[in-house]
């Protein structure tokens, strides 16, 4: 592997340029305007971090004025000084909750404020299919949104406080520190935190790359636990255990590999920055002593020495302390770093694909209804095809020069053996692919009263059964009431699943379970016929919709969707099916193809 690249021959993740475009665009996502209620919290914070160093200087006084009083013995003095102490501490203690209370609100507001930022794009039209099944530069989608934002937001959050009141406190404290031992104190701070970033900066480059090596590593330990999870069953009746133990045994080596080598790196930065916060207690005094030992202050005597000495301590120490604090941020950074590289990556990717897919929805739009002045097309119609050739992601060829149209009435079941492109030219006429050449019309939309597709592997999402016959939609009309309800109980009963109202407790039951781990192959296949009627569009489009089923219940079901006037468009091997179409597209392979009218008997 070339020096500085990443597998896959990508630059290797680095505290670069491309991290401060990266971080710096994300910024911009969680402070959209000067009104927004990120950007009031950060400015409450910084108001809260200013009162509270104010408060800490006047507490780091206290000591020097102790000497005097002491010194001097007087009692009153240090009754008066002792009551304001008190009260320092306990106003200094609210500040320091307060401030840490904002911090944990900004960190839960940044997490909403980047998710659902970065949701708005990935749900958008097609984009998560792409992403997930498209695109391999991208690993663990899922993982960046739901993980790496966490952690991006919870680390930024603990830096918030310390690195926006660096600023103001380095220049009060530089002025305090050349006020009391001359140019050379701020001089030698300054080139001592100099050097530590240097060092720090050459610690941590290698930390970022490894650290998003890790969260990588990470994702894939965590999907082929998930994938366990999802095909459970299957795997059980393969006794596929052992075999399994071992795969994700090694997918956790690879991790704890890794692991390892982050902290033998993060080692050599530890040491680096307990060196740099030990050697600052004592460059503190050597600043100190240069004006003492100079003669400056040959005219005190022993009380007032040690009260100034107490003074210039507290000066000298706390400056080189909010440069410490900056350096002990080098582990939070690298972390940082490393997450503003990977949610970067896809937020980059997301607007690509966002984009690409505007373009490619422009396109169809303008060629709406517009087709070759040769074909006739009348307005039931669904779909035209002209010249299509369809080929998979390996580039195999699968269809060529295909010509269709797809009318109401007209019934369409497509065949051929497996491998052929019948799921495949599903996939294009559904937007999921681009068709290589030839031109593609959709004359009807999706969704209910337009086209559904029923795809090979029933989907189900979380909640009650009423959201599982309704989906995709997002809620009921208002005006529904129990029409819908008895709507959704006669298809329910149609499709052969009204146990499942018992099961469930009713329509409107939350239920804990998973509807994949509840409802067997064909119990899936019935509710999604419920689903379909439900819908009721003009066009269904089923891709074996219907393997899991007898062809008794098969029957039943195609009837119901003729009843209810729907066009139907099946992918199928069963000769059954030939009874419900008018014409039949066989695919030969190698591109070929062969459209004919379906006898009836």
């Amino acid at each position: 592997m070339a020096p500085g690249r990443a597998a896959g021959g990508r630059p290797r993740p680095r505290l670069d340029r491309q991290f401060l475009q990266r971080f710096l665009k994300i910024q911009t996502i969680l402070f959209p305007t000067c009104s927004s209620k990120n950007t009031l919290m950060f400015l409450t914070l910084l108001g809260v971090a200013l009162l509270e160093q104010l408060v800490i200087y006047q507490v780091g006084l206290i000591p020097s004025q102790y000497f005097g009083v002491l010194g001097s013995k007087d009692f009153y003095g240090f009754q008066k000084i002792t009551t304001l102490a008190l009260m320092l501490i306990v106003l200094n203690s609210m500040l320091k909750s307060f401030d840490q209370f904002i911090c944990n609100l900004m960190y839960l507001n940044w997490r909403k404020t980047l998710t659902e930022y970065l949701h708005g794009y990935y749900f958008q039209g097609q984009v998560y299919y792409t992403l997930n099944i498209l695109h391999e530069e991208i690993d663990n989608p899922d993982q960046r949104i739901s993980q790496d934002v966490e952690r991006f937001c919870k680390q930024l959050s603990s830096m918030a406080r310390k690195v926006i009141i660096s600023p103001f406190t380095l220049v009060y404290y530089t002025y305090q520190c050349f006020y009391s031992t001359g140019w050379m104190g701020p001089v030698s701070i300054f080139g001592y935190f100099f050097i530590g970033t240097i060092v720090n900066k050459i610690l941590m480059s290698p930390i970022v790359s490894k650290l998003v090596i890790q969260e990588k590593l990470e994702g894939d330990f965590r999907f082929k636990h998930m994938q366990l999870r999802v095909n459970a069953e299957s795997a059980a009746f393969y006794r596929a255990g052992e075999v399994e133990h071992m795969r994700t045994n090694r997918r956790l080596q690879n991790l704890l590999l890794t692991q390892r080598e982050l902290i033998g790196k993060e080692l050599l930065l530890y040491i680096g920055i307990n060196t740099f916060d030990y050697l600052g207690g004592i460059l503190s005094y050597v600043v100190i002593a240069i004006p003492i030992f100079g003669g400056i202050y040959n005219d005190l005597d022993p009380a007032e020495l040690s009260s100034l000495v107490s003074k210039n301590a507290f000066v000298s120490i706390y400056l080189i302390g909010c440069f410490s604090q900056l350096i002990d941020l080098s582990t939070t950074l690298s972390d940082v770093a490393g997450y503003t590289h990977r949610i970067g990556e896809l937020q980059e990717m997301l607007l690509k694909l966002f984009k690409k897919q505007n373009d490619c929805e422009l396109q169809a739009k303008w060629n709406f209804g517009i087709v070759s002045k040769d074909k006739m097309v009348s307005s039931d119609t669904a779909f035209l095809l002209e010249q299509v050739s369809v080929s998979a992601p390996s580039e195999k060829l699968l269809i060529k020069d295909l010509n269709l149209r797809v009318a109401q009435g007209d019934n369409l079941l497509i065949t051929g053996n497996t491998g052929t492109g019948k799921t495949s030219l599903l996939r294009v006429l559904g937007g999921l692919w681009e068709s290589k050449l030839g031109n593609i019309h959709m004359l009807t939309c999706f969704g209910p009263h337009g086209i559904v597709i029923l795809p090979q592997r029933p989907f189900f999402t979380d909640g009650t059964l009423r959201e599982q016959v309704i989906y995709p939609l997002k809620e009921i009309y208002p005006d529904s009431g129990s029409a819908d309800d008895e709507r959704i109980q006669r298809f329910l009963e149609l499709t052969g699943l009204s146990d499942l109202l018992l099961r469930t407790g009713g329509l409107d039951q939350p239920v804990d379970w998973n509807w994949y781990d509840i409802l067997s192959p064909g119990e899936m296949q019935r509710l999604s016929f419920a689903r379909l009627f439900y819908l009721q569009p003009q066009y269904a489009v089923l891709d074996e919709a219907t393997s899991a089923l007898t062809e008794a219940a098969e029957n039943e079901l195609y009837k119901i969707c003729a009843q209810l006037g729907m066009t139907i468009v099946s992918v199928g091997h069963r000769s059954s099916l030939e009874k419900f179409h008018s014409w039949m597209l066989k695919l030969c392979g190698e591109g070929k193809w062969e459209l004919t009218r379906i006898k009836k008997d």
